[in-house]
């Protein structure tokens, strides 16, 4: 597998002219917000925001709307992308998902979480939620509660893989105008 560099050059720029991506679709409540200003005041910058350049010498954002829109007035710094706008989408819808797929080891996690010290209520709010166990899963050993079973009606499924995104639409179109229900899916 060939896998190319992507990053054009780090740039130090004030965040509030960044321009942010019309799509994106995360929301940040006002608890991460508070997390965010606690740990940006403990530590300070320790990540760049993710940004490409567009025709016009401006950068849009692809990740960090949060940082930039907490502090505006601040040279942040910028890894600017060489992507295209279809990339740039790609990257957008993927980049928090994909880091969410990773999963906790309990026990590095709760040695790591009591060497942290914070004096910033949303931060302990953060580290507290964080070492709180996971709530049972219907079905686990633990669970005493008596659940109704849920009836799942049968699906029959065909999972095709395509060698690329133009034979996976032509795919998708052909089987469409023949009427079967189907999702482009890209694993």
């Amino acid at each position: 597998m060939q896998i190319r560099d992507r990053i054009k050059e780090l740039r130090r720029v004030r965040a509030g002219d960044l321009r942010p991506n019309p799509s994106n679709w995360r929301i940040h409540p006002d608890q991460q917000r508070d997390a965010l200003r606690g740990v940006l005041a403990e530590i300070g910058y320790a990540d760049a925001l993710l940004a490409r350049e567009m025709p016009d010498g401006s950068l849009e954002l692809i990740d960090g709307h949060l940082r930039a829109e907490t502090t505006p007035e601040v040279e942040v710094p910028v890894l600017v992308l060489d992507l295209d706008e279809t990339e740039a989408a790609k990257l957008l819808a993927l980049h928090d998902p994909l880091a969410n797929m990773a999963e906790a080891n309990q026990d590095v996690l709760k040695d790591l979480l009591a060497r942290v010290e914070t004096e910033n209520d949303a931060v302990q709010s953060l580290l507290d939620e964080m070492c709180s166990e996971p709530e049972p899963l219907p079905g686990d050993e633990n669970d005493d509660n008596n659940h109704d079973e849920v009836a799942i009606p049968e699906s029959y499924q065909v999972l095709v893989e395509c060698r690329d995104e133009s034979e996976q639409q032509a795919l998708f179109e052909r089987l469409a105008a023949e009427g079967f229900k189907c999702r482009l899916m890209m694993l």
